[in-house]
């Protein structure tokens, strides 16, 4: 890749963000994945630094005050959030920057970098996500329940987004996100012609 440009994954928990998100760190090698902060407690197997950072409600407030978020939210009564200094470093070295958030932090990131692109992930109806919800057995039928009506929410927002993608076979949602994050330096170039435009002028006759 040439250069970097902003990445946005959203999309109900279970569609398979986090699967595509994995498979981009595997097969583009300039890239920084964004990995946000929360308070909820760890799932089994997931190592703080890696998957999320894990830090207390009291630290997470403290860091709200100080203005360190790009954004931030609660969700399920857990608050989570994404750290400002990092991403400016990676924007620094022209990495792709991959974030996986939902739609209120999508808008947030959108605002405060116009020039990001953003793609929706979800599944084909709402049956096969409580499968996948259900089969994970990391949530309570209370937690699922809530996760179905968020999922219908954030459902409502699709058209803010610039891509869509129905993850129904994993291989041909891979082939989809991989295809979109390659594309996306030569989009870039596109949506910041405005700097070309000012160099031609300046070297007229």
């Amino acid at each position: 890749m040439e250069s970097g440009g902003i990445l946005i994954l959203s999309g109900p928990s279970g569609s398979g963000k986090s699967t595509l998100c994995k498979y981009l760190q595997e097969n583009i090698p300039n890239i920084y994945f964004s990995i946000s902060t929360t308070t909820r407690s760890p799932r089994e197997g997931e190592k703080n630094g890696k998957h999320y950072y894990f830090v207390s409600e009291e630290e997470f407030l403290k860091d709200i005050e100080e203005s360190r978020f790009l954004e931030w939210a609660e969700v399920h009564g857990n608050y989570y959030g994404t750290s400002l200094a990092p991403i400016q470093e990676a924007l620094n070295l022209e990495k792709l920057i991959v974030f996986d958030v939902d739609v209120q932090g999508h808008r947030s990131i959108k605002n405060y970098y116009p020039e990001a692109y953003s793609v929706f992930v979800t599944t084909k109806n709402q049956q096969v996500l409580r499968d996948r919800l259900n089969f994970r057995q990391t949530d309570s039928d209370e937690t699922i329940r809530l996760r179905l009506m968020h999922a219908y929410n954030e459902m409502k927002h699709i058209e803010e987004f610039d891509y869509l993608i129905v993850n129904d076979e994993i291989k041909a949602a891979k082939e989809a996100i991989l295809h979109i994050a390659k594309s996306l330096p030569y989009k870039q170039n596109v949506k910041n012609s405005a700097c070309l435009c000012k160099k031609w002028l300046e070297n007229l006759p």
